[in-house]
């Protein structure tokens, strides 16, 4: 397992991101299970600078939407055009056609809009015309929004929540912390002078290895359990989906990797749980508000009965 090109990414990324090691491991989780992560947060905390640093850590294609209520469909995955020079429809390509794309404030296009992202999101493919082109791998989106202004936006759907693998927020920085970026950008622009630590082939090296991340029989039950809580929990109206399941392991395989390990143990469910699990819950009324999803996740996680074994293949 190459630990030292994960190593070398969140060390790259922290030159830039001070403070915030956990989003930048969830982040480097959600790539390596071939997953895509929803940003949420207050604006100036440094969300599309996190997504800029991770693009510029890896020799890949980058790609930006910012999202407006005017933008169309077209403007994300491309349209066809007449050519008069050519005499012919020729395709040009929407930004979409890249390896890792940041859709940034999400929220602000309308559900049109926010619906062109789908089918790139869960087949790595978009069709126009009736015509359908594959993206190149490997494929990632980071999308922003701003989970307190909610004048001019529109709230994702639940199909869309459902296609993001993570929903995660920045940290809060300690005073310490802001000091020493502070120190860090008075003379420099440390987002420019990053350098790429690997490429495609890499990534794509790295993704097949996470899928043979080993997870014990009784780990495996857990988790199964811990999302059938979720459908049982008397605050929720719609639990965990089968994706979600599946996404739920493949972000604990991630996660074991970004720490070193070729097994999961405990520690890695439990790391993953919240940001796999809790944007995919619809909540009653008398729930709503705040991050009560997120509160009953951590619930079940405390009634289900934690499994003790030697994690390790044997």
């Amino acid at each position: 397992m190459e630990v030292g090109i994960l190593k070398n990414l969140q060390d790259n990324i922290g030159k830039v991101m001070i403070g915030n090691e956990g989003t930048v491991k969830l982040i480097l989780t959600a790539l390596l299970a071939r997953g895509h992560v929803l940003l949420e947060d207050v604006p100036g905390t440094g969300k599309t600078v996190l997504a800029k640093s991770l693009a510029k850590s890896v020799d890949a294609k980058f790609g930006r939407v910012q999202f407006t209520p005017d933008l169309l469909p077209s403007d994300v995955t491309g349209l066809n055009y007449f050519d008069a020079k050519e005499g012919e429809f020729v395709f040009r390509e929407g930004p979409v056609f890249c390896n890792i794309l940041l859709a940034d404030e999400i929220n602000r296009a309308t559900p049109k809009t926010q619906s062109s992202l789908l089918e790139c999101m869960a087949e790595h493919q978009v069709t126009v015309d009736g015509v359908t082109r594959k993206l190149a791998e490997p494929f990632f989106v980071i999308a922003t929004q701003n989970p307190l202004e909610t004048l001019g936006t529109f709230p994702l759907p639940e199909a869309q929540m459902d296609r993001f693998l993570m929903r995660i927020s920045m940290e809060d920085m300690t005073q310490g912390q802001e000091l020493s970026m502070v120190e860090r950008f008075l003379l420099a622009e440390p987002l420019e002078e990053l350098g790429s630590l690997c490429g495609g082939r890499e990534l794509l090296r790295l993704q097949e290895e996470c899928r043979h991340v080993y997870i014990h029989q009784e780990l495996l039950r857990y988790m199964i359990e811990v999302v059938h809580g979720t459908r049982t929990h008397g605050r929720v109206i719609h639990g965990v989906s089968p994706r979600g399941t599946i996404a739920f392991v493949r972000a604990a395989q991630g996660f074991a990797m970004t720490e070193g390990r070729k097994y999961i143990v405990p520690e890695d469910i439990k790391s993953v749980a919240v940001p796999v699990l809790s944007h995919r819950l619809s909540l009653s009324v008398s729930s709503e508000g705040g991050r009560s999803e997120e509160k009953v996740v951590q619930e079940i996680l405390e009634t289900v009965a934690l499994p003790t074994e030697d994690w390790e293949r044997r």
